[in-house]
């Protein structure tokens, strides 16, 4: 296990050699210790390797780095998590740039049941920390194991792990550094609490300092781990609103709390909600009915024959066989490729909706639903 993890880390640590090349590697020569071990005759087969890649992939510093930190990591409890690892969260792995490998430190179900990212400015106001609190207290009565997931900064990012913590949830925090320190040094005590119910997560090694561009980098990985990313409150700039942007690229959903126009840090959320970008949301019983959480555990207590609430119709069965593989549709476009005037389908997509068969996103875009 040592020699392997070794490798693996090894292979984050090659200059030039990011995770989408590193996934390419893996999937061309079939694990971490063959990258290092191959040919190079072989390596300059593979699309993409040149002469001066292979030359950092056989810099024998590489594995003496990655000792270095597998030492660590072993020193400190840290555990490893590479991408073809079975217990590797599940949600993350869908995603095209997800990590091929993280550290994280702690006591918590990365794959729980239901997982949400809430992010916001670094200036949260009282009203976005009390957003904040009312949101993740009602959670907890209605879902105790609801996994919070942020990133540990100043605003709303600490008021969540710290309402989270209160409310006996499990939380996250997602870090833009190594585990050799905790930035900014004011939340290391709340760290240290996350922990125990929770933990602290990274793809960065030891004595990586939190620079700015690391920041926009673990944004992915709060993203990724999540149903769901909300946005408390966000000025027209932000790390919270790269974060949502990520969030919708990856086809997750995206929701956050309208302001006052004039609210300067209202004015990002409000801009993605008059982008289609996320759905309004004014309080925790509306972000469980836009994830279908409850429809989720009415159903779950119910007799199998009772589940089905609309009968199978020829319709049906087309919207669903084209949504099959793809991504999502609009739902002009579903119209124009079945063939049916907007008015009939949409009370077909409510049906389908209302059986769990799929799932209605920001900007009447649809996305079918795996069974459950």
């Amino acid at each position: 296990m040592k020699d392997t993890q070794i490798y693996q880390i090894g292979l984050t640590m090659i200059n030039g050699v990011g995770d989408v090349l590193a996934r390419h590697l893996l999937d061309a020569l079939g694990d971490a210790e063959a990258v290092f071990t191959e040919k190079n005759r072989l390596l300059e087969k593979i699309p993409g390797i040149g002469d001066t890649l292979i030359a950092e992939i056989k810099r024998p510093e590489v594995l003496q780095r990655a000792e270095k930190e597998w030492a660590f990591a072993e020193k400190n409890g840290i555990a490893l998590h590479f991408l073809t690892d079975p217990d590797y969260p599940k949600r993350l792995r869908e995603c095209p740039d997800a990590p091929v490998l993280f550290y994280f430190k702690g006591d918590t179900d990365l794959n729980a049941a239901r997982v949400v990212s809430v992010v916001g400015t670094r200036r949260a106001s009282g009203y976005g920390q009390e957003l904040t609190e009312c949101l993740l207290r009602d959670l907890s009565v209605r879902f105790p194991d609801v996994l919070v997931v942020s990133g540990l900064a100043y605003g709303i990012d600490v008021c969540a792990h710290r309402n989270a913590l209160r409310y006996q949830l499990p939380t996250v925090g997602v870090l833009a550094h190594g585990l050799d320190r905790i930035y900014p040094a004011v939340h290391r005590q709340t760290a240290v609490e996350m922990l125990a119910r929770g933990g602290l997560l990274t793809d960065f090694p030891s004595g990586t300092n939190p620079d700015r561009q690391n920041f926009i980098r673990r944004n992915r990985i709060v993203a990724g781990l999540a149903d769901a990313t909300v946005v408390v409150e966000s000025a027209e700039k932000g790390g919270s609103l790269i974060t949502a942007d990520i969030a919708f690229s990856y086809g997750r959903d995206v929701y956050t709390f309208p302001g006052r126009v004039t609210d300067e840090r209202s004015r990002g959320c409000n801009e993605l909600i008059r982008r289609n970008k996320a759905g309004l949301i004014t309080c925790a019983d509306d972000l469980i009915q836009a994830l279908r959480w409850d429809v989720v555990s009415r159903e779950s207590a119910l007799p199998a024959q009772t589940q089905l609430l609309f009968p199978e119709n020829e319709e049906g069965a087309r919207v669903l066989a084209f949504l099959e593989g793809r991504k999502d549709a609009h739902i002009n476009e579903l119209a124009i490729e079945l063939n049916l005037p907007v008015h009939q389908l949409s009370s077909l997509l409510f049906e389908l909706e209302m059986d769990g068969k799929i799932k209605s996103m920001p900007g009447s875009v649809y996305k079918r639903m795996e069974p459950l």
